[in-house]
């Protein structure tokens, strides 16, 4: 029996031990049939992407349907190189074939010829789950175009889309410049669609049910579903399908999270810290916008009473800084400098006054020089951070570090930027 239900879970709907087979998917969601007005029908469900830019699905989608070109390409950004993000996993494990359908009807509407999923490929289990949901829809002899499965290197800025594109059109993961957006990428001559992977599972049921039910859940300004990363101040990490809306307290309960945290970083690495009192907060871009965050990449890391903030960004910085690409002087120079001055002020040792002057002059230098927005967005994190630990911050400065620093180790960030540690004095 088909479902079209205005609650909870949606794109996790059928989630079990395994991924569901294709005649399961079709069971739980019923077949997919391709839709003339999806376009229109995208427009008007107020769908935007996922992976963290928030653009419009349907008027990226318009600006490569309108592109007269004899080949086209949609690809599924499936890299998830954030540390603290799990949904593209998540939803690879549950249904990659609700994903295989948005990519299939957006090939459709645009007239591409070609789907391209891409997945680290030192994510070997993802990989598995895509290639077995192809193979099955090519013995059913139902995919209609080609779809080719594409494994890059897992680093952070290869899931950056145009570094992506460049990889699949060049073999390096180097973003590009693009001064305007939306810019259309390419492969040789052939335009591009990127989106990611639960942009895509938001597509196959819009395809199904329409624009009214996706709307019947969420805001006005930020309607349907999201998946949500909980990590941190967590019982284990988790992903979560909420509402649009849902305040942050209700997302952190239903994590088994500290529901009264000292901070949160929303919308991750690049993203934004908060002051803990914004749990009440709704969890919508247009509600977490007077606080300066955004839902981003949909991650949510929760910092405990019991915490350095000031620690917890110079780890994250530091990694930050050797995922970048290093093609231009933002990154290459500027942000190893501004981690290594938030290194120095988190010992807080005799340079640490210096280095809070440093760290504030680097940012105003770093911030909109880059080729891609992997350094504002690293920039957009210390400075939040300055602002919301900002009693830390002065305390480091002048060589009386908090209780906590040295200790904490909340957010996800992978040891080969952890094996240097820190003095503390």
């Amino acid at each position: 029996m088909s479902i079209a239900t205005h609650t909870l879970p949606r794109v996790l709907t059928g989630a079990g031990p395994r991924p569901l087979t294709l005649q399961q998917h079709e069971e739980f969601f019923g077949p997919a049939r391709m839709r003339r007005d999806l376009l229109d029908e995208l427009g008007r469900s107020g769908l935007t992407g996922r992976g963290g830019a928030a653009f419009p699905t349907a008027v990226k989608a318009a600006l490569l349907r309108d592109q007269h070109a004899r080949k086209k390409f949609v690809v599924v950004n499936a890299m998830e190189g954030e540390p603290a993000a799990h949904k593209d996993y998540t939803l690879a494990s549950v249904n990659p074939h609700l994903v295989l359908d948005g990519a299939l009807a957006l090939a459709g509407a645009i007239g591409a010829s070609h789907v391209a999923i891409c997945v680290a490929r030192e994510k070997t289990v993802m990989i598995n789950h895509f290639e077995r949901a192809v193979h099955e829809r090519e013995r059913r002899g139902s995919l209609g175009v080609t779809v080719e499965i594409h494994t890059p290197p897992g680093r952070y800025i290869a899931g950056e889309e145009s570094a992506l594109v460049h990889w699949l059109d060049d073999n390096e993961t180097l973003p590009q410049f693009r001064p305007e957006r939306p810019s259309i990428l390419s492969i040789g001559r052939a335009p591009v669609l990127v989106d990611n992977t639960e942009t895509h599972a938001h597509v196959g049921l819009i395809l199904r049910y329409g624009a009214d039910w996706f709307r019947s859940i969420g805001t006005t300004a930020s309607p349907g579903s999201t998946l949500v990363s909980v990590s941190g101040a967590v019982a284990r990490p988790v992903v979560l399908e909420i509402a649009l809306g849902t305040p942050i307290r209700e997302i952190l309960a239903a994590a088994g999270a500290d529901t009264a945290p000292r901070a949160l970083l929303l919308g991750g690495y690049g993203g934004t810290f908060v002051d803990g009192s914004a749990v009440s907060t709704p969890y919508a871009n247009e509600l977490l916008r007077p606080l300066g965050a955004s839902v981003g990449a949909g991650v949510i890391v929760v910092l405990p009473q019991q915490s350095c903030g000031i620690t917890e960004t110079f780890n994250i910085a530091r990694w930050m800084a050797n995922e970048s690409a290093r093609q231009c002087g933002p990154c290459a120079f500027g942000l190893p400098a501004l981690a290594e001055s938030l290194g120095h002020l988190a010992v807080g040792g005799r340079d640490a006054k210096d280095a809070l002057a440093l760290i504030r002059e680097r940012s105003g230098v770093i911030n909109g020089r880059g080729a891609c927005r992997h350094p504002d967005g690293v920039v957009r994190l210390v400075q939040s951070a300055l602002s919301v630990f900002a009693d830390d911050a002065e305390r480091h400065a002048a060589g009386h570090p908090c209780a906590h620093a040295g200790h904490s180790r909340f957010a996800s960030v992978p040891r080969l930027e952890l094996e240097h540690e820190l003095v503390w004095e």
